[in-house]
C-alpha cells in the first residue's frame, strides 16, 4: 500500500500557509532568514536591535559561523522512500520531536513586552525545550508556570557568589528544569562595537536581571550592599532620567521605586557580582555537588576542553562561540565540532550553537556529529516580528524545513544523517 506524504509535518506546514494565501493572508513572518532580520531591525529601536544583531569587533566571529556552514554541501540520494520521515531525537533519556532546543537570550524585554513568557509559551505550544536564561526578563518561576510539563533547562552565568549560584540551581531544580547549561565564554563582556556606539547596556536600566531580584539570596545581598549611594539630593536631568528608566523597568510600582531606590541598588548589586573572570576548572566540582541534574558546559571549542569536562564529571556538551558575540575572529563553531564528537566518542551527548539559520544547518550540524542543536537570533527576531505567534511561526518554519532537508537527501530519521551525507564546497563566495 501506497503511504500517503501529506500525512509529514512539511506538507502540513505548506499547505498551512498556501490556503491562507487562498484567503488574502500572508505568512505573519517571512520564511527567508535575512527578510526575518530586516523585519526585526524595522521594529526595534537602534539600541535593541544593535544588541541582539551584534557581535564582537568586526564581527568576523559571526560571518566564519556563516561562511563554516556554506562550506558543506548536502549529497542527495534519489529513489528512497521518505513517505514516513522521523526527525525526533532521545537527548538525557528523553524523546523530543525536533533536534533543536530555544537557546538562552537574555532581555528579550528589549524585543517584545511579554518577553520570556512569550518564548515559554511558544516552546511549550511546539513542544520544544526552551532554556531559561539567567539574564532573563522573566523569572522562571513564572515561565516555567506557563509551560505545564514541557522540557525546559536552566542557563547559568555563574556570579562571585556561591550562595547565588547555589540559589539558582536550587529554584532551577524546583521548577522542574531538567538540566542546567553553565555558560563558560562571558566570564567578561566581550568587546562589542554597536553596544559601545550607542552607549547601551540593557542592565543599567534594569532590564534582565528578573533571575536575580526575584532571588531570596540577591535580595539579601541588596540589604548588604555597602555600595556609595549616589546623592538623593543630587539630581540632573539625565540622572532623574536614568531612575525613571531603571523604575519603571523594576517590579513594582514606578513612583515606589523612584522614591525608594531599589532599582539602583539592585542595579549595583549585579554590576557588582555578575562576572566572575576568576572562574576555573577546580570550580566544577562545587556545581557538581549542588545537583544531581545532568550539568552541560556551553561555550567549548577545543578538543582538549571536552576531555577536561568528562574529567570533571560534566554530562554533556554545547560547541559554542556564544555566536560570534564575545570573541573576534574566534574559530568558527562548525569547523571544530567534527573533531570535539570524534573526541568524545559518544561518551556524552555533544549538542550544538551559533549560526543556526534554517532547516539545512540544522541538517548540517546534526550529519557532522551533533545530537541537537540551540536556535539563538532567529526566534529573537521572530519575537520581535510577532510575538509569541512568531516564535511559534519560526519553530514551525524551521521543523518543516529541517524534514524537508531529510526527506529530499533521501534521509528517513535523524540516524541516518552522518558526514557521508556532506561533501566539502571547493569554493566559497
Amino acid at each position: 500500500m501506497v503511504k500517503d506524504p501529506t500525512n509529514l509535518f512539511s506538507q502540513q506546514r505548506q499547505k498551512e500557509i498556501y490556503l491562507q494565501g487562498l484567503e488574502g493572508r500572508e505568512p505573519i513572518l517571512p520564511a527567508s532568514p535575512k527578510a526575518l532580520r530586516k523585519k526585526a531591525g524595522e521594529k526595534l529601536s537602534k539600541e535593541a536591535f544593535g544588541y541582539l544583531a551584534g557581535g564582537a569587533g568586526m564581527e568576523d566571529t559571526m560571518s566564519s559561523n556563516r561562511r563554516a556552514f556554506k562550506s558543506w554541501e548536502i549529497v542527495p540520494n534519489m529513489l528512497r522512500d521518505v513517505s514516513d520521515i522521523d526527525t525526533s531525537i532521545v537527548l538525557f533519556g528523553k524523546r523530543r520531536i525536533t533536534p533543536f532546543l530555544l537557546a538562552p537570550i537574555g532581555v528579550l524585554e528589549l524585543f517584545h513586552k511579554m518577553a520570556d513568557l512569550a518564548v515559554a509559551r511558544a516552546g511549550a505550544a511546539e513542544e520544544v525545550p526552551v532554556i531559561f536564561s539567567s539574564q532573563a526578563s522573566v523569572s522562571m518561576e513564572r515561565c516555567a508556570a506557563e509551560m505545564d510539563q514541557e522540557s525546559r533547562w536552566f542557563q547559568l552565568y555563574w556570579s562571585k557568589n556561591n550562595n547565588l549560584v547555589r540559589s539558582f540551581v536550587k529554584r532551577a531544580e524546583e521548577t522542574d528544569c531538567e538540566a542546567i547549561v553553565l555558560t563558560l565564554d562571558t566570564t567578561m563582556l566581550g568587546w562589542r562595537p554597536r553596544d559601545l556606539d550607542h552607549a547601551y547596556l540593557p542592565f543599567l536600566e534594569a532590564r534582565g536581571i528578573a533571575q536575580y531580584v526575584s532571588d531570596p539570596v540577591f535580595r539579601e545581598m541588596m540589604q548588604e550592599n555597602n555600595l556609595k549611594m549616589e546623592d538623593q539630593s543630587t539630581f540632573s536631568l539625565s540622572s532623574l532620567y536614568t531612575l525613571y528608566k531603571m523604575s519603571k523597568n523594576y517590579p513594582g510600582s514606578t513612583l515606589g521605586n523612584m522614591i525608594n531606590r531599589k532599582p539602583v541598588k539592585a542595579v549595583q548589586t549585579f554590576i557588582n557580582t555578575y562576572t566572575r573572570p576568576s572562574l576555573e576548572w577546580d570550580d566544577l566540582p562545587f556545581l557538581r555537588d549542588l545537583t544531581e541534574l545532568p550539568i552541560l558546559l556551553k561555550g567549548v571549542l577545543s578538543g582538549d576542553d571536552a576531555m577536561k569536562a568528562l574529567d570533571y564529571g560534566m554530562d554533556g556538551l554545547i560547541v559554542s562561540n556564544h555566536g560570534g558575540r564575545q570573541v573576534d575572529g574566534a574559530v568558527a563553531a562548525l569547523e571544530v565540532l567534527p573533531s570535539i564528537v570524534q573526541r568524545v566518542d559518544g561518551r556524552v551527548p555533544v549538542l550544538f550553537d551559533s549560526g543556526i539559520r534554517t532547516g539545512s544547518d540544522i541538517f548540517k550540524a546534526l550529519a557532522l556529529g551533533a545530537e541537537a542543536v540551540l536556535i539563538g537570533r532567529p526566534y529573537a527576531y521572530a519575537l520581535a516580528v510577532a510575538g509569541e505567534a512568531g516564535v511559534r511561526s519560526l519553530i514551525r518554519n524551521l521543523r518543516a524545513e529541517f524534514e524537508l532537508s531529510m526527506g529530499l537527501s533521501g534521509c528517513r530519521s535523524v540516524d541516518q544523517l552522518s558526514a557521508g551525507k556532506l561533501r566539502k564546497r571547493k569554493n566559497i563566495e
